[in-house]
C-alpha cells in the first residue's frame, strides 16, 4: 500500500458518506498509486461510524478505526499509528481542498525527495474562496507561528498534510496535543529536528458548515504556542535529528566493516 489517506471525523453524518465516495472515486479512477482510505471516528454520537462501517463493507480499501474519546489529533494519531501505508496523509472531511493536489503532495515523499509534505492556501499559485474573517484569522495565526516558534511554512493550518511512515512515526511521540493543534506542533517538531517538507499550493473553498469553532481553536493554539516556547527555551522542543535520521532515513547511512 502507497498512500493511506486518513480522514478524521466527529458527527459528520450529514457529508461523510459523499465525501468518502468522492476521494474513493478519484483514488480509483486518477490517482495512479495503490491507496486506502482510513476513516477515523472520534467519539461520534450521530450515525457517523455507522455509516463508515457501511461504506467499509461496501468499498474494497476503505479501513475503519474508532476512539471512545473525542480529538481530530487523537484520530490522526491512531489512523498513522496502525497504518501500513509508505506515505500517511489526512484531509478533512469537507474536502475543501482541491483533489488535484493529493498528487503533487505525495510524489516528493514517494520518490523520496521530502519527509513531510504540507498543503499551502497562503502560497504563490493558491486559489482560495473564504471569508475575510476566516483571511485574516489565518494569515494572524501563520505569522505568529513564524514569530514566535521561527516557523518557515507558510500555512500551518490546512487540512491536507502528508509524510513518509518513517517520519510520522518518529515524531509522534513527541507530539503532546490531541486536538487542533496537532498538526500545528507535528509540523514545529519536523522543523527542530531538520527534516526536508515540501509545501504544495492548493486550491481551497471555504465549508460555510465548518464545524470549528474559532475562540476556542484559538486559545487553544495560543496555549500551544506557549507551550513549544517553553519546550524550547528548556532544550527539550523536539527529538534531536540525531535520533531521528537512522529511522526516517536508513538508507543513507551505512555499516562499518568490523
Amino acid at each position: 500500500m502507497k498512500v493511506d489517506v486518513v480522514i478524521p471525523v466527529h458527527n459528520e453524518e450529514h457529508v461523510i458518506e459523499a465525501s468518502v465516495r468522492r476521494l474513493y472515486s478519484h483514488l480509483t479512477h486518477e490517482f495512479p498509486f495503490g491507496a486506502r482510505i482510513t476513516i477515523a471516528d472520534s467519539a461520534s454520537t450521530d450515525a457517523t461510524l455507522a455509516i463508515a462501517w457501511q461504506l467499509a463493507l461496501e468499498l474494497p480499501g476503505i479501513r475503519v478505526v474508532h476512539l471512545d474519546e473525542k480529538g481530530r489529533g487523537r484520530a490522526l494519531r491512531e489512523g498513522w499509528y496502525t497504518s501500513d501505508a509508505d506515505v500517511l496523509a489526512y484531509m478533512d472531511v469537507d474536502l475543501s481542498t482541491d483533489l488535484n493536489a493529493l498528487l503533487p503532495l505525495v510524489a516528493p515523499l514517494l520518490s523520496g525527495h521530502s519527509d513531510l509534505a504540507i498543503g499551502s492556501r497562503l502560497m504563490s499559485g493558491s486559489r482560495v474562496e473564504r471569508s475575510l474573517k476566516r483571511e485574516l484569522i489565518s494569515r494572524a495565526y501563520n505569522f505568529l507561528l513564524r514569530r514566535s516558534l521561527g516557523s518557515h511554512v507558510s500555512d500551518a493550518q490546512c487540512g491536507f498534510k502528508a509524510g513518509r511512515r518513517e517520519a510520522i512515526r518518529a515524531l509522534l511521540p513527541a507530539v503532546e496535543n490531541e486536538c487542533w493543534f496537532f498538526d500545528s506542533e507535528l509540523i514545529h517538531l519536523a522543523e527542530q529536528a531538520g527534516l526536508r517538507i515540501h509545501e504544495v499550493p492548493v486550491d481551497w473553498t471555504e465549508d460555510p458548515d465548518s464545524r470549528v469553532h474559532l475562540l476556542a481553536t484559538a486559545i487553544e493554539d495560543l496555549r500551544g504556542i506557549a507551550r513549544l516556547r517553553r519546550a524550547g527555551r528548556a532544550g527539550a522542543s523536539a527529538p534531536a535529528p540525531q535520533q531521528l535520521d537512522e529511522r526516517i532515513h536508513p538508507t543513507t547511512r551505512t555499516e562499518t566493516p568490523a
